[in-house]
């Protein structure tokens, strides 16, 4: 299929992909009196009473705002909120497809921090939570950090957090298949971006043993100059031995690749140059940072991808509407390494140890068992941890 010329075609055609459904029916005088007025103004006063009964009266308890100022969509880069738009209903079908969670697309036309972050905090009484989607780094950062800390109700970057999920649960049934220790290993990340800085993170809170990063100038090292704030503190975070190069020195010896960065930046000399039995995860969209083929042809045991052509696709899908499904269950305040760390451990467990295989990592992106799998597992967490409020 032409997938270029198709989705053009069915675009057209669909007229956009959400559209919204009645749950009350209107048959009568009756009907429309209980759901509009005179009736509906007695929740509206219940709710004026008590805010929290909005969770009850209203659809906030289902419904997650998916945000984006179209700084970074895709692999299509700075297209703007508008040109967002297909992408965020999209995601927004894949929420309920997934996880019936009702999800809304708003698209900012606007890339100030500020704005957006005000944006955000005047419409989040509608929702049960907030995604955030497709915002460049390092504005996504602070958008998250602050959202985070004025709002009560979860706030998730899916490339962020999503990607660091997958890529975690794939990383744990890798371990097993090499037959190595997640603290013992090295990893090298291309790409602080987005995604790799949440990756690392995560890895981190896993207890990885250690992990050098690379950006285009090289290895991110203490008192490297030309790094902004969020560099600066993945070196403080990552390359314990502060290691000084470019990603051929930072992959020498790494148990671990992890590319969310640019096509072809890896060779095959530099996958010999990694430890036995290495595992390789080139998700850079559509061309990777080095093809399956040529990672496992030079010694690598493990390999995935971004792309759904090749095994062991690292697949967001796997997570956000499992995440977000568990938060709203126990109506989460936010959701934190614990929950993302549980949702993980979730995936990878849906790969039994008859399955487990050097091609077969981590579930496929259509398993219908993935995000009740999640959710149950996040809720958990979020319970353990003291997040619930139901």
């Amino acid at each position: 299929m032409d997938y270029k010329k198709e989705a053009i075609k069915k675009h057209a055609e669909w007229k956009g992909k959400i559209e919204v459904i009645s749950r009350a029916e209107l048959n009568n005088r009756d009907d429309l009196s209980v759901a509009y007025t005179p009736g509906v103004a007695e929740p509206c006063l219940e709710i004026q009473k008590n805010p929290d009964l909005s969770y009850t009266y209203t659809r906030r308890a289902n419904m997650v705002a998916v945000i984006t100022d179209g700084s970074a969509v895709l692999g299509l880069g700075n297209i703007g909120a508008l040109a967002g738009m297909p992408v965020m209903e999209g995601k927004c079908v894949l929420f309920k497809k997934f996880g019936d969670v009702d999800a809304f697309p708003i698209c900012v036309k606007s890339q100030d921090v500020d704005e957006i972050v005000k944006t955000v905090e005047n419409i989040a009484g509608s929702f049960g939570g907030i995604n955030l989607e497709d915002i460049s780094a390092p504005r996504c950062f602070e958008i998250e950090k602050r959202l985070k800390e004025s709002l009560d109700i979860p706030v998730f970057h899916d490339d962020q957090h999503g990607t660091a999920i997958v890529t975690l649960a794939g990383l744990i049934n890798a371990m097993k298949i090499v037959g190595k220790d997640m603290k013992d290993i090295k990893v090298c990340v291309s790409g602080p971006g987005a995604a790799g800085t949440a990756i690392t993170k995560l890895l981190i809170a896993r207890g990885i043993g250690d992990c050098i990063m690379c950006d285009r100038s090289g290895i991110l090292y203490r008192g490297r100059d030309n790094m902004n704030s969020a560099k600066q503190e993945l070196a403080s975070l990552t390359n314990k031995n502060n290691i000084k190069g470019g990603l051929k020195e930072a992959i020498k010896g790494a148990d671990v690749f992890i590319g969310v960065s640019g096509p072809n930046i890896v060779s095959g000399e530099m996958i010999k140059s990694m430890n036995k039995d290495a595992v390789v995860f080139a998700m850079s969209n559509p061309v990777p940072e080095i093809y399956p083929e040529e990672a496992l042809k030079f010694g690598a045991k493990v390999v995935g991808s971004g792309r759904s052509d090749f095994p062991n696709q690292i697949n967001n899908v796997l997570a956000f509407p499992g995440v977000f499904r568990g938060a709203l269950d126990c109506r989460a305040s936010a959701i934190n390494d614990n929950m993302k760390i549980a949702a993980a451990e979730a995936l990878a467990e849906l790969v039994s140890p008859s399955e487990l295989a050097p091609d077969y990592v981590i579930p496929k992106a259509l398993d219908p068992r993935v995000a009740s799998a999640v959710a149950e597992r996040v809720k958990k967490q979020a319970i353990k941890d003291g997040l619930n409020r139901i």
